[in-house]
C-alpha cells in the first residue's frame, strides 16, 4: 500500500483549513485517511506559530514506514528542519511565453535600428565638417 503524507482540505469557501494526514495514495484528497498528523492554516500570518502544527513524532514514524510527503508537505518539513532541502528546478516557469518572446525580439530589432541610425550620421558628420572647412 503506497502511503502519502498530504493535505486534506477543510474549511468553508475562500477560508481554507488543511489537515496534514497520512493516507493511502489511492484515496481521494478529502477522503479516508489513516491518521491525522497536524494542521495547516494558510489564512494566518506567516510568522504565527499556529499556521503549521505537526506531531513530528508521528510524521517521523510514517516517513520511516515509507510514506512519501507531497511537495507542499515536504516544503513544510524542510522549513521545520526535519527533511533536507531538495534542489528544485522548474525551468519552464521563468521562461517567457510566445507573445512575450515576439515582443522582446521586436523591441530588440527597433533598438538596433535606432542605434544604427544614431551611429551612422555621427560617423559621417565629422567627414562633412572637414570637407566644409577646406
Amino acid at each position: 500500500m503506497a502511503m502519502k503524507i498530504r493535505l486534506a482540505r477543510g474549511g468553508s469557501k475562500k477560508r481554507p483549513y488543511y489537515s496534514i494526514v497520512a493516507a493511502d495514495s489511492r484515496m481521494p484528497r478529502d477522503g479516508r485517511f489513516k491518521e491525522k498528523l497536524g494542521t495547516y492554516q494558510p489564512m494566518l500570518s506567516k510568522d504565527d506559530e499556529n499556521r503549521v502544527r505537526m506531531d513530528m513524532e508521528r510524521v517521523q514514524y510514517w516517513l520511516g514506514q515509507g510514506a512519501e510527503p507531497t511537495d507542499r508537505v515536504a516544503r513544510m518539513l524542510e522549513a521545520a528542519g526535519h527533511l533536507p532541502k531538495k534542489d528544485r528546478a522548474n525551468l519552464k516557469k521563468g521562461e517567457p511565453g510566445k507573445a512575450a518572446k515576439a515582443r522582446a525580439e521586436e523591441k530588440a530589432a527597433k533598438q538596433a535600428a535606432i542605434d544604427e541610425a544614431v551611429n551612422a550620421p555621427a560617423e559621417e558628420a565629422p567627414a562633412e565638417e572637414a570637407a566644409a572647412e577646406e
